[in-house]
């Protein structure tokens, strides 16, 4: 198998719109027409949609259902089976086993390929014509949208094939004491504050100002989450205008878009700014690293701060920010789904219903979402207090892409090689090699970035609209 076709089979795909947080605005696609509903309520069987099951009705439902999941850590430190447990304190009858997987983005395809799996999954990259081959429609993308946020992650005409168990934000972590250490009274809003207060950090303080986490691979992908809403205020960029972009890595001017965004990764590491050797870094050691403020800053979703918390004696001073760049004077936060709960369209309309009742428990009632410091998934849900700094901050997700383009940035990323938001790791790998040695001037793996990208776009007949 071609690098191109591992990279198109790997590629995930981009966040769900929603209204979320202060001055969220949110659109949802077409009302769904009624030969696709009539399709999916076919589909489903005997077996109700989300938003017509009532958890109370089916207290005395006896089934036996098997969840493959990817949070390993949950399954070793208890937490899964603290939250089936309680599950069952309602639904005695309904047995649920669970599966942990290491690598799961690969593994989870190869199980759906084989149909061996099990009732529910979190969904992998799949591409979404396929969603009705494997899972079963959950409800219609308006019915579901009245009541869950991020829903249209996995929606394919209008019906939706998954919910996901917690929603991201994305910002930076932090540690609220080398801060404070480092005399920063005040959170950073533009590149060049950031890059300042982590001059400070390594001037004050003993701790590493900003940490890679170069050698983990799949941590440096986090950086692409920030390409079009953070950086530019519009939430319709990425899945709209990005692949009809000719030039989008060029430099606006102004300290935004995707090339101030890269940049200051890049100058950190040209300015020493980060750990003293990019090869060595560890994902499971940062945590207590952050904990214990032997780092200033890291940047990933607000999926690793409960992580961060939970790695040390000094949960009070790990602290999220919103990203360090304004535009047009105002901050902007994206949001959008984590992994998306799937059920198996081949299970017995028993275990799919058994399955369903499982899905709206752990969504509505196990707050995992909220103990794992995921934006709410629940319309009216509560946050956790560890986005206060987002107040002020515009919060939107990605608008999907216009009917007729839901594959253009698969293509696109397949195509180029570069994989935004969507693994491309060693894309921003380079960046950090080439700030720390001085291989590559920044400009250079820019130009290098748009000849890829206007190539990809030729060579898939992609119209250059910007």
């Amino acid at each position: 198998m071609t690098k191109k076709k591992v990279l198109s089979l790997l590629t995930a795909v981009a966040m769900a719109v929603t209204t979320m947080g202060c001055g969220a605005t949110s659109e949802t696609a077409s009302t769904p027409d009624t030969q696709t509903t009539v399709e999916a309520d076919a589909a489903r069987g005997e077996v109700p949609s989300y938003t017509t099951l009532n958890l109370d009705d089916y207290k005395d439902f006896t089934a036996s259902i098997k969840f493959v999941h990817h949070k390993t850590d949950r399954e070793a430190d208890g937490t899964m089976a603290a939250m089936i447990a309680e599950f069952n304190k309602e639904f005695p009858n309904i047995t649920v086993t669970t599966e942990a997987v290491t690598d799961y983005a690969e593994d989870s395809l190869l199980r759906l390929s084989t149909g061996d799996w099990g009732d529910i999954m979190f969904i992998p990259a799949v591409d979404k014509s396929d969603l009705p081959t494997y899972f079963m429609p959950l409800d219609t993308l308006d019915n579901l949208s009245a009541k869950l946020n991020f829903v249209d992650n996995w929606q394919f005409n209008n019906v939706c094939y998954g919910i996901p168990y917690m929603a991201n934000a994305q910002g930076v972590l932090y540690n609220k004491k080398v801060f404070a250490d480092a005399g920063i009274t005040q959170l950073p809003t533009t590149p060049e504050e950031f890059i300042a207060d982590l001059e400070l950090v390594k001037e004050k303080t003993d701790a590493i100002p900003l940490y890679t986490n170069y050698a983990a691979g799949w941590t440096m992908g986090a950086w692409d989450a920030y390409i079009g809403t953070v950086t530019n205020g519009d939430n319709a960029y990425l899945n709209q205008i990005f692949v009809h972009t000719a030039e989008p890595f060029a430099d606006p001017g102004d300290g935004t878009g995707a090339y101030n965004l890269y940049k200051i990764l890049y100058d950190a590491c040209a300015q020493g700014l980060i750990e003293d050797d990019y090869t060595t870094t560890d994902w499971e050691s940062c945590k207590g690293m952050l904990n214990r403020g032997e780092i200033g800053t890291m940047v990933l979703g607000s999926w690793a701060y409960a992580q961060m918390q939970e790695a040390g004696d000094s949960p009070e001073n790990v602290g999220y920010m919103p990203f360090p760049m304004t535009v047009n004077g105002k901050q902007y936060v994206n949001a959008g789904g984590d992994y998306n709960y799937g059920i198996n369209t081949n299970s017995s309309d028993e275990n799919k219903t058994a399955a369903l009742i499982f899905v709206k428990w752990m969504v509505e009632r196990s707050n995992w979402c909220y103990n794992e410091g995921g934006y709410t998934v629940v319309k009216g849900g509560q946050n956790p207090d560890m986005y206060a700094a987002f107040d002020g901050c515009e919060v939107l997700a990605d608008q999907p892409s216009i009917a007729g383009e839901e594959t253009l940035l698969n293509d696109m990323n397949s195509e180029s090689e570069l994989s935004f938001n969507a693994g491309g790791n060693d894309k921003v790998q380079r960046i950090v090699e080439a700030g720390a040695t001085g291989s590559e001037t920044f400009d250079e793996i820019m130009a290098d970035w748009t000849e890829k990208w206007q190539e990809a776009q030729e060579e898939l007949g992609i119209e250059v609209k910007y």
